[in-house]
């Protein structure tokens, strides 16, 4: 399995997206605290180059005069050897003095005092950074205002920033990796108890299905109760099967040991007449033991949840009208009237034609047996129905859901398999139907009606 697609490498990925981000806004941070403080310092030399420069103006010969000290310009000198410009301008904007004509700062003039102004430049294809003093004469004889502009190449600048940000970036990175060690460990830390409970499991032999009793933390204690619960289910499904196979067992077993036996004794005699007297008894008992061994695969079909065939759309006429037609000849050699009444049109479900069949089926097989003279198969609109009654014995309000179980006889005359009414109620609940035993006509008999869903087509 790649990592990508274990719980592990979704953990990592989850936590690791905010860290990038978190480390990305980092580096963005530390990128303009480098270049804001770069500029603080290199500005703080412009302020003190205009200033120097502004101490040395004075008036002479009516006109202003500069002496530019060397240390005015030297103090923005750097290792990056940086290119430095200055002007000095009266306040009608005329150039006075300097090694370059630098353009004027855009903004408005002061009205009185020293203002100090800063912006960034582009002079003769090159992007300076510019420092604008404005201020005046201190002299008794005038007050003439100037202004003095200094202005540096980028290269000091540029290279305190990288400078800045290297040793940022050092800390970041170093931060990042401690993160990243402390989330792998983490993440590790915590996938633990699912570790341990994949092992518990694995080392469980698989025959047993015993509750799990794990310690475990909160979210993964959730998901052992699940499977104590599906284990729960299992044990149950289990104990049922289980009883069903003895069941079907001691079912299968009591027929074939009369075939046996009677074949045994039949070989025992020489007459004729006792010979076919024994097949006659072997051919009822096989009949039997055939159809008990239908109904039990049929029944084990059912109850299999992997087992769900497509319903389509049937007419529940249809299905009157064939079992009427499959199961006359039957009824009639044992002197029982089957007859139909059918509603009027298509009564439309959605189910499956060989399990409704099977169902009815079922329901005049065990009519016959139990002795009705008369079964009535009928269908019924508004909601869509399907009723099989007859005049039987019936069967006692009390027994009605205890015959709804397999192997559970209405009589206990060696007829039948207590397997029908238990095959039929599993074919309705296939088909969401609703089951209901009651009394046919005049409290007599039993009748059986199985009400399909409203919304069926």
């Amino acid at each position: 399995m790649t990592l990508a697609g274990s719980l592990y490498g979704r953990l990592l990925a989850w936590l690791a997206l905010p860290l990038l981000a978190l480390g990305a806004l980092l580096l963005l941070q530390a990128w303009f605290e480098a270049r804001d403080t770069a500029d603080r310092a290199y500005d703080r030399l412009l302020d003190a180059a205009t200033l120097a420069i502004a101490e040395q103006v004075q008036w002479q010969d009516e006109r202003l005069w500069l002496d530019l000290p060397p240390a005015a310009l030297e103090m923005l000198a750097s290792d990056a050897q940086e290119r430095v410009f200055y002007t000095l301008v009266d306040q009608q904007g005329h150039y006075i003095t300097g090694n370059a004509r630098l353009p004027a700062h855009p903004g408005d003039d002061a009205a009185s005092g020293d203002t100090l102004l800063y912006g960034d430049i582009e002079w003769h294809g090159m992007p300076l950074r510019q420092g604008v003093r404005r201020s005046r004469l201190e002299d008794w004889r005038s007050r003439e205002r100037f202004e003095v502009r200094v202005a540096h190449t980028r290269e000091g600048r540029d290279a305190l920033r990288i400078e800045l940000l290297r040793g940022n970036l050092a800390g970041i990175l170093g931060m990042g990796a401690l993160a990243v060690v402390t989330l792998l460990l983490a993440v590790r830390v915590a996938l633990v108890p699912l570790t341990r409970l994949r092992h518990a499991i694995r080392a469980r032999d698989p025959r047993t299905l015993a509750s799990l009793d794990l310690a475990l933390p909160r979210e993964l204690a959730e998901l052992r109760e699940a499977l104590n619960e599906l284990l729960a289910r299992m044990r149950r499904v289990r104990a049922n099967q289980e009883r069903f196979i003895g069941d079907a067992s001691h079912q299968l077993r009591t027929p074939l040991a009369g075939i046996s036996a009677r074949a045994e004794l039949a070989l025992r005699r020489q007459s004729p007449d006792e010979w076919r007297a024994a097949l006659e008894t072997i051919h009822a008992t096989s009949e039997r033991t055939t159809r008990l061994a239908m109904q039990l695969l049929s029944l084990t079909r059912l109850d299999n949840p992997e087992y769900r065939p497509e319903h389509r759309p049937l007419d529940l006429n249809a299905c009157v009208r064939q079992t009427v037609r499959d199961h006359w000849v039957t009824c009639h050699q044992a002197g029982v009237d089957l007859g139909a009444d059918c509603a009027e049109g298509e009564v439309s479900v959605a189910g499956t034609d060989w399990q409704l069949a099977e169902a009815l089926g079922n329901l005049v097989d065990n009519a016959r047996r139990y002795g009705a003279r008369h079964i009535t198969l009928a269908t019924r609109r508004a909601p869509p129905r399907l009723v099989v009654e007859d005049d039987g014995p019936g069967i006692p309000r009390e027994r009605r859901l205890l015959v709804l179980r397999p192997f559970h006889r209405g009589r206990d005359d060696g007829e039948g398999s207590g397997l029908g009414l238990a095959i039929v109620d599993g074919i309705a609940r296939n088909h969401g139907a609703r089951l209901t035993l009651g009394e046919g006509e005049q409290g007599r008999g039993l009748r059986v009606e199985l009400r399909f869903p409203e919304a069926s087509p």
